[in-house]
Order: structure tokens, then C-alpha cells, then sequence
């Protein structure tokens, strides 16, 4: 991200005119999040969505369905009373869900949206139509989401200018009469402490019985899963009892499901990647038990929602949608972001984290990023590549820096962990070196998207040992289409407000009263499985029989990687989803 505050470079007319046609459905449908009148009177809202997406025989649409939480929840926002979810389907294929051949319902990871899924959805409904089978992808959002704000991200996109969406979110620059509330303070979230695992399963089953009536229905055409999170989720899914009597199974969790399926997860009780545990530094209070937790929640000792003071909190989930509107709407120009919104300790700390190179230059702050010249796409590719970003479960493999002199980056790790013995830091961290440009002041950095890899012009940037930081093989994703997912839905990609008692359920999920009614412990193997694991991401370290690996891909690249691989190849995880499908 740039150093001086120059103002973006204009789109291109033609550009900016499809973004206005896309911004202004998008307002439509973000305005839903007000609930419409015809609406409220139904109980259901669904509202097409306009794209980018260069998969164009794709159709996608925002559904909300009025499910109220209980009383017992507490005082919460009317919209959190609305479930919603992303509709993919071809556009060639049945308006009625249920005469789909197959209907794919999807979980999201942690701190991930119903955006996420944008093209791994696509890619996949477009592999099994080219077979003959008109499928559907549910994208799902959970309650939380509710309480995102996505005005100044939709201005931004329908006015081509980025800095509307600053302005909005950071110096209450009014869209449509609508001013910035703030994020959301863990009072406001009080409700958040009583909607956790048992609020979740039951989300996803009075959703599907909302839409799919019929059980019959459910079990024969319904495939359930999800991403990281999802996958621990739809375990429990699978085993959870919804009627309150055990001794009946029509309304079981793997009775609504013909199969699941596991992206960069396990459909198993326990996180991935974490050895099956939850770590106890995320919660406090969690080492002494189920009842600790629930008073500290309630207390507010413990945050409602997970956060920390930098890089994973509800502020910096919003500056990635930020990052990704600039990124998509002039991903060549010069960006000013950093220089543009105003300094604070979150954005401040967050790229201090992300873009200094070893820990003297942590320590004293300098350089900063506001040193450095980056294109949008470089800004965007520093925040989430594998190459840059230092927590695994965000890491996408989307190219690599170009423009002038890169070296190792070594903070908060060295590059050779191995060699000091220090491996199990990759389950944190990720497998790949990282790498950071060290001329500030000197040329504007650009971004090597995956398909230019290895190309002829590659200066082929090296490791301090010697050895390539990336090879075309390690590229999976068009940092493009990760823009555009990121900042053109309704249902956002990252999800700003996760319940922290979502984790502490399944960390204490032994406890009386929190699973009590996943009682169906067959559920998990009741039905066909399909584990899709990314080669270098959260589950590369235990391959099992029968997993289908992609070779290169970090976490988020199973629902972010392009329909064509830089060897020519479909995409294998939406290839095999599809055909797992439409088995």
C-alpha cells in the first residue's frame, strides 16, 4: 500500500459502468438487510445478485428467512432474526431448489462469510452441469452476520472510488442518510453470549426444513459441509437430535443429508489443524470449565465476540473488504490507503505485523508501510498470500510481489523452522518462506498474479538459501476473483462478529448442557464422505486414504482457487465436489 495519498486512477469507463450495474443490485439487496416490507409479510426474501465473475453461466441470488431467535437469546437486533444464505445455481437449471439434482449446503470456517464460497460455489455448479446435472450451492451466513455493516464497502463499489467506503466507515460521511454506527462494543453484543454450537446446528436445520419441507427431499437430494470450522460444525450437525426425543430419527442431523463433504477439514468433533483442540489462550477461563466460561461471558471478562487487539478483530475483517474494492476496481493503481485512513492502533499494529521484515525493524517501527509504493493488488496480495501473511488459516496462494528488490521476511518467524526444529510452527504459520520488498522509497511494487508465475518475464525471486519463494505449481488463485469476492456480495466474506462461545462449545462440548442432544453417534459415518484437502494447508500433515489433495493450495484456496490451473487442468476441488455430487 502506497505512501503518498494520490488519489486512485479512474476506471475505465466501460469498467466502471458493469461495477455501477453491480453496485447498484448489490444496494438493493443490502438494503434487504433492513427487511423489506414484502418481506416481513412472508417470512422470505430472495433477491438476484449481480457479478463480475468471469464463470457466467452461473446464477446467484441472497435469500433471507425469517427464523426468530428464542426470548431466551435476550435483546438483539430485529435483522438477527433473519437467517440468510448465497443461492448458486446454473442458469439453465430449475427456479424450484427442489427439483435440483443436488443441493450443496455449506458451513463457513471461523471468522469466514457466505462470500467465501464465491468460487468454489460457481466452479462447482458449472463442473456438474458440463456432466448433464443441474446442482445448487448454499452459501451459508450465520447469525452473527448480522450485525455487519456493508453501506461504505456497496457505496464504494457503485462509485467506482474507494475512498466512499473510507470516508464512510472513518469519517462519518453519511450514504443515503445512513451514518456509521461504530463496531459493534462487547455490550452490544451481550445477545452473542447465547448463540453458540446448539444455536448454530439448529440455524442449519430450520433453514433447510424452512426451504426443503419435505425430509424425503432433505435426505435424498441435500449434501451438507463446510469449511474449516464448517467441518466440526456439520459433525455435530450430523449427530444432533432436533425434536427433543431421542428415540425418533426423521429429524436426526445425518437424516437430513444424503452425504457430506470437507473442505480443508474433517467432518470430526475437533478443530483442524489444532490437533482437535481448541487452544486455551483463546478463552480465557476456559481451563476451568464450562461454568467459568459462561459466567465470564456473561460478566463481559470474556469478549462475546473472538478478537484480538490486531489482525484478527472486527476492524481489520472490514479493512480486507476494503483492500479488496480497491483491489477490483483498479488493481494496477497506486494505492493510498494506508496513507488515507486514519491512523489508529488496530490498522497501525496490523501493518506493522504484516509488513516488517525481521523483528529490529518491528521494534522500532521503521520502516513502515507507508515507506513503500504498492498497486492494490500488491496491498491486497501482502495481506492474505501465503507468502505474507503469517496466520495459516487466512494464507491464499495468489502470486507473488514484482517491481524491485525482495528478501526473506523473518518476522515473527524465521524462514528455516526446520532447521531449528521448529516445524510443528507451520500448523500456525503455514509451510511456505515468507518474503517482503525492501526498497522504501524506491519503485512501486506490483503484483505477479498465479497465471504469470513462471512466466517468461519472472525474475524468479530467491530465498536467502538459494532456493525459489514460489514456483507456477504453488499458484492456485486470481487475485482478481479474490478481490471481487471480498468486496461484491451482500453476505460479506469474512464474518466481523464471531461468537466466542461458539468455540468454547466445542472445547467443553462434554459438559452438561451443551450437547445434549448430539446423541446420534453414527451420525458422522451414516453417510458418504468427500474430504477436499489443500496440499499445504491446515490438514497436510495428516493425509488420510480416500482424500482428495490439491497439490499447493493454502486454506482459503479451496474456496478461492481459479477454475483453470496453470497447468491447463480444471480445478480439482470443485471438479471432485461436483462428481461427488452428482454420484
Amino acid at each position: 500500500m502506497g505512501r503518498h495519498p494520490l488519489p486512485l486512477v479512474r476506471v475505465p469507463s466501460r469498467r466502471l459502468g458493469g461495477l455501477a450495474l453491480l453496485a447498484a443490485s448489490a444496494l438493493a439487496v443490502g438494503a434487504a438487510s433492513a427487511v423489506p416490507v414484502s418481506a416481513r409479510e412472508t417470512g422470505r426474501s430472495e433477491t438476484p445478485v449481480a457479478s463480475s465473475s468471469p464463470v457466467t453461466e452461473v446464477s446467484e441470488s441472497v435469500v433471507r428467512v425469517k427464523v426468530p431467535l428464542p426470548d431466551s437469546a435476550g435483546p438483539h437486533p430485529e435483522a438477527c432474526d433473519w437467517l440468510s444464505y448465497l443461492r448458486f445455481r446454473h442458469k439453465d437449471g430449475p427456479a424450484e431448489s427442489a427439483q435440483a439434482d443436488r443441493i450443496l449446503i455449506a458451513q463457513p470456517g471461523i471468522l469466514e462469510g457466505a462470500g467465501a464460497f464465491d468460487s468454489v460455489a460457481r466452479n462447482t455448479v458449472a463442473a456438474a452441469a458440463q456432466s448433464g446435472k443441474h446442482i445448487e450451492f448454499w452459501a451459508l451466513d450465520r447469525r452473527s452476520n448480522c450485525l455487519e455493516d456493508g453501506t461504505g464497502v456497496r457505496a464504494g463499489l457503485e462509485a467506482g472510488d474507494v475512498h466512499l467506503a473510507v470516508d464512510y466507515y472513518y469519517r462519518q460521511k453519511e450514504v443515503d442518510g445512513r451514518k456509521f454506527a461504530g463496531y459493534q462494543t462487547n455490550d452490544q453484543v451481550e445477545w452473542l453470549q447465547n448463540v453458540g454450537l446448539e444455536q448454530t446446528v439448529r440455524d442449519q436445520y430450520d433453514l433447510m426444513v424452512r426451504e426443503l419441507p419435505d425430509q424425503r427431499t432433505r435426505k435424498q437430494k441435500t449434501l451438507c459441509g463446510g469449511h474449516s470450522l464448517g467441518g466440526v460444525l456439520t459433525a455435530y450437525f450430523a449427530e444432533w437430535d432436533f425434536d427433543g426425543n431421542h428415540a425418533t430419527t426423521d429429524d436426526a442431523g445425518y437424516n437430513q443429508c444424503s452425504g457430506y463433504f470437507a473442505l480443508d477439514t474433517r467432518i470430526e468433533k475437533g478443530l483442524p489443524g489444532m490437533g482437535g483442540e481448541v487452544p486455551a489462550d483463546w478463552i480465557p477461563l476456559i481451563e476451568f470449565g464450562a461454568g467459568a466460561v459462561r459466567a465470564g461471558l456473561e460478566a463481559g471478562i470474556i469478549p462475546r465476540a473472538l478478537s484480538a487487539p490486531a489482525v484478527v478483530n472486527t476492524e481489520t475483517m472490514n479493512l480486507l473488504a476494503i483492500a479488496g474494492l480497491a483491489a477490483n476496481l483498479d488493481p494496477g493503481g497506486e494505492s493510498d490507503l494506508p496513507a488515507y485512513i486514519p491512523s489508529g492502533f488496530n490498522q497501525d499494529m496490523t501493518y506493522r505485523l504484516l509488513f516488517s521484515k525481521d523483528y529490529p525493524t518491528f521494534l522500532k517501527g521503521s520502516p513502515t508501510i507507508k515507506d513503500f509504493r504498492f498497486t492494490n493488488a500488491a496491498a491486497l496480495g501482502g495481506l492474505l498470500d501465503d507468502h505474507s501473511q503469517p496466520l495459516a488459516f487466512m494464507q491464499a496462494s495468489v502470486g507473488f510481489w514484482d517491481g524491485g528488490r525482495i528478501v526473506d521476511k523473518e518476522f515473527p518467524a524465521p524462514n528455516n523452522l526446520e532447521e531449528l526444529g521448529l516445524g510443528g510452527l507451520a500448523r500456525l504459520l503455514g509451510k511456505e518462506k515468507k518474503a517482503i520488498p525492501d526498497e522504501p522509497g524506491g519503485p512501486l511494487f506490483t503484483w505477479r498474479n498465479y497465471d504469470r508465475v513462471g512466466a517468461p518475464d519472472d525474475p524468479g525471486y530467491t530465498s536467502k538459501d538459494g532456493t525459489p519463494f514460489t514456483s507456477a505449481g504453488k499458484e492456485v488463485t486470481d487475485i482478481a476473483e479474490l478481490a471481487r469476492s471480498l468486496s461484491e456480495h451482500p453476505l460479506d466474506f469474512t464474518e466481523h462478529y464471531f461468537p466466542t462461545k461458539m468455540v468454547a462449545d466445542i472445547a467443553l462440548a462434554g459438559s452438561p448442557g451443551i450437547a445434549d442432544d448430539a446423541v446420534h453417534e453414527g451420525g458422522i459415518t451414516a453417510n458418504p464422505v468427500i474430504n477436499l484437502e489443500a496440499g499445504d494447508g491446515l490438514g497436510f500433515s495428516d493425509p488420510q486414504p480416500g482424500d482428495v489433495i490439491a497439490p499447493g493450495y493454502q486454506h482459503i484456496d479451496v474456496l478461492t482457487a481459479s477454475a483453470v490451473q496453470n497447468d491447463g487442468e480444471p480445478e480439482p476441488i470443485s471438479t471432485n465436489l461436483a462428481a461427488f455430487a452428482i454420484r
